[in-house]
């Protein structure tokens, strides 16, 4: 199943959708700033493009200067 994400605009519209959502009997979890930014974080690396790699010493370079 399918799942998504809202994020109301106010707290007269976070209550409505509350009270929405318990009248269709649905199941929903709250996720802090935190969860939605790792998230986030998770679906950017997935479409990261993974096939070229650098090498050590060009790393270890960026790292010294």
């Amino acid at each position: 199943m399918n799942s998504f994400v809202i994020t109301p605009r106010s707290k007269k519209e976070y209550q409505f959708l509350i009270d929405l959502i318990h009248k269709l009997n649905l199941n929903t979890s709250e996720l802090s700033k935190e969860e939605i930014e790792d998230a986030g974080l998770l679906f950017l690396m997935k479409q990261a493009d993974r096939s070229k790699t650098v090498s050590r010493d060009t790393i270890m370079k960026k790292l010294k200067s």
